[in-house]
């Protein structure tokens, strides 16, 4: 039984004045289209758009024109936004982007999917899981954890289901474990978590907020409901996330890697501990990185806070297997080892997967730049890297950064990075695809960009 809060929806699910009006859902992505199917089926009128028109948008407008949703691909006719009585927003949408400007000009309520799935969901125990980089894996970690304890527990947000699709299933989960992003919290007031997660916070997204500090903001609005039932789960090395929480309301916990806590590494022996006791052996947790260690241990106080037995948490650890793209073992072929780490879409996280490397490399590194300092990457490529191999937009940019200090070659394509990186990397070394960059330049996102790295090494 669980020993934390119940939640309870304050007020009506859907406010009077949508039923008066039109609801612009804005970007028809997984989200949107998620989101429109749901405000269709409680007989709203509904409006989404989205500035794209490809075949596989044009397939989920005609299926969203069958429930009466009127469907804008190509553009988005900002006089209809101004004039609705909401606006739902995808993530993928910039807060400057045009149609919210003109939202908010209009003075539209603006609430982000995450804001209306956990609304529809109010009544079921939500874990919601921020910070820049192993907020998946974290996700992940925790609903298994939790399944493995006999609960209906389901993995939703930004790991890739909309949490709107999961208020849509008849059957109710008894836990959902939600990845949220700095876009979705904020625009999402009403977001309650029994249970908030911070994993770690580092500069990202440099390209869409003006300043770190503006993007840390967002990841604060995490905590905007607190109360004095709230529990958090808290990184206990990393002096922003301690800052961010400072002064918040509820109950907190932490993990460390480097001193004893709630739960922590204790590095000298390979042990990970839970309240001074033995959890695992670190051997056991099949998770490369001393990064997923933090994101077992934090998976696993969240886990305990539910009323999870330890070791039944320890025996579930030592089963998972990392969500793809996320230092994914591809195969080995003539005795080097080709990883995707496709999801690493900043220089933190790519810093993560460098320093959770044992043997010699070559790095693939590019894509889309956030505006951020890829000569922060040097103290750990000089360790065991051999080459890097950088393409896309970022290629000239990362060539610059980093070949003062070790070989950097630029190449035109994903396809050309792999071919040479072959030609480079020695028997016993691994080739590394860990972008530090956005997919946006060449694949609409990390899971296309890290799909077809696997294809072709797999043609190898």
């Amino acid at each position: 039984m669980c020993p934390l809060r119940t939640r309870h929806l304050e007020g009506p699910l859907i406010p009077d004045s949508w039923h008066s009006g039109e609801i612009a859902v804005l970007g028809l992505g997984r989200t949107g289209v998620a989101v429109s199917e749901w405000l269709a089926g409680r007989s709203l009128r509904v409006y989404a758009s989205d500035t794209a028109d490809r075949p596989d948008l044009r397939e989920a407008a005609d299926g969203l024109r069958q429930k009466a949703v009127v469907v804008e691909l190509g553009g988005h006719d900002l006089e209809r936004v101004a004039a609705a009585a909401a606006a739902v927003v995808s993530p993928g949408i910039p807060p400057d982007a045009p149609p919210l400007r003109a939202a908010r000009e209009a003075g539209v309520e603006i609430i982000a999917e995450l804001d209306l799935g956990s609304r529809a969901l109010a009544d079921v125990g939500q874990i919601v899981v921020t910070g820049t980089n192993g907020k998946t894996t974290t996700t992940a970690l925790i609903a298994h954890l939790l399944t493995a304890a006999g609960h209906r527990a389901v993995a939703a947000g930004n790991i890739g289901r909309p949490l709107i699709a999961v208020a849509a299933e008849t059957q109710r989960p008894d836990w959902v474990v939600v990845e949220a992003s700095s876009f979705q919290l904020h625009d999402s007031p009403n977001l309650d978590p029994t249970i908030g997660v911070v994993t770690n916070l580092a500069a990202d997204h440099l390209n869409r907020y003006p300043s770190v500090a503006a993007y840390y903001a967002d990841k604060k609005l995490l905590f905007r409901n607190a109360t004095e039932d709230s529990l958090w789960v808290l990184n206990g090395d990393d002096a922003a996330v301690q800052e961010l929480a400072a002064g918040v309301t509820g109950r907190r916990q932490h993990w460390s890697l480097e001193q004893p806590a709630d739960a922590w590494f204790e590095r000298s022996t390979g042990q990970l501990r839970v309240s001074g006791d033995l959890l695992l052996a670190r051997d056991r947790l099949p998770l490369l990185g001393d990064h997923n260690v933090a994101n077992a241990l934090a998976a696993t106080l969240a886990a305990i806070a539910t009323g999870m037995d330890p070791m039944l948490a320890a025996s579930a650890l030592a089963t998972f297997r990392s969500p793809p793209h996320r230092l994914e073992p591809v195969r080995e072929l003539n005795g080097v080892v080709w990883i995707n780490d496709s999801k690493a879409t900043n220089v933190s996280s790519t810093l993560a997967a460098l320093r959770s490397m044992e043997r010699p490399y070559v790095l693939i590194a590019g894509g889309r730049p956030k505006g951020e300092d890829f000569t922060l990457l040097v103290p750990a490529l000089t360790k065991r890297c051999r080459t890097v191999l950088a393409y896309g937009e970022a290629a000239e940019a990362l060539q610059r950064a980093l070949s003062p200090a070790l070989p950097a070659e630029r190449a035109a394509n994903l396809e050309e990075a792999v071919a040479r990186s072959q030609s480079v990397a020695e028997r016993g070394d691994a080739v590394l695809l860990s972008p530090a960059c956005t997919s946006f330049d060449q694949f609409t996102s990390f899971e296309h960009r890290g799909e077809a790295f696997k294809a072709l090494v797999e043609g190898l």
